[in-house]
């Protein structure tokens, strides 16, 4: 079992990272994008003393979120296609509800 599952990683590794390395690496940017909002989401919240989402946290969901959906293009993996287009489009409407709200407290 343990030789199946290296073996199956192995494959992984030697197709989508050292088979295509430009690609991996975009991936690789979009996930750090993507993880980072949480981080900033944390030292935010931390530097409040409560929890809070800054306006940041919807610029990097939605930048992590369009080139993780344009690598799940690249791989023709149609599941995290929708996952990443509709989540996308959802952080889109989230800023522009934000600025909206922003106009009408100025």
């Amino acid at each position: 079992m343990l030789d199946a599952i290296y073996e199956f990683v192995k494959t992984a590794i030697n197709q989508q990272i050292v088979g295509d390395p430009a690609w991996a690496t975009v991936a690789l940017v979009g996930q750090f994008l993507f993880g980072g909002r949480f981080i900033l989401q944390w030292i935010a919240s931390e530097y409040k003393g409560k929890s809070y989402m800054p306006i940041g946290f919807w610029y990097l969901s939605i930048a992590g979120g369009t080139i993780l959906f344009c690598y799940s293009i690249h791989i023709k993996n149609p599941i995290f296609m929708l996952s990443f287009l509709i989540s996308t489009l959802i952080y889109i409407r989230n800023l522009h509800l934000l600025h909206l709200e922003s106009k009408k407290n100025r």
